[in-house]
């Protein structure tokens, strides 16, 4: 199967990451939706292909939070998305 995910963009609110980070930030969040869907699979009405407009996602964030930190978290709030949109 070949999966082809695209991510526009996230908007985050509140939330300045600096320049330097967000490389850091986009590999954390590829990576943890990687993980998850390999572990736990595509959504079964995904399953034949389809289009999201938009995934309404909240993420708590701490100051000093990591870049990995939280990158996995909105990875993980993505693929919670993507389970709860059937």
């Amino acid at each position: 199967m070949v999966l082809k995910l695209n991510i526009e963009q996230i908007i985050l609110e509140g939330v300045d990451v600096p320049r330097s980070q967000r490389p850091r930030l986009q590999a954390a969040v590829s990576a943890e939706l990687f993980r998850l869907l390999t572990e736990k699979g595509l959504p079964q009405h995904l399953q034949n292909g389809g289009a999201i407009s938009s995934i309404p996602a909240t993420v708590n964030v701490t100051k000093g939070i990591k870049p990995e930190q939280m990158g996995r978290s909105i990875a993980q709030s993505i693929y919670g998305g993507l389970v709860n949109e059937g």
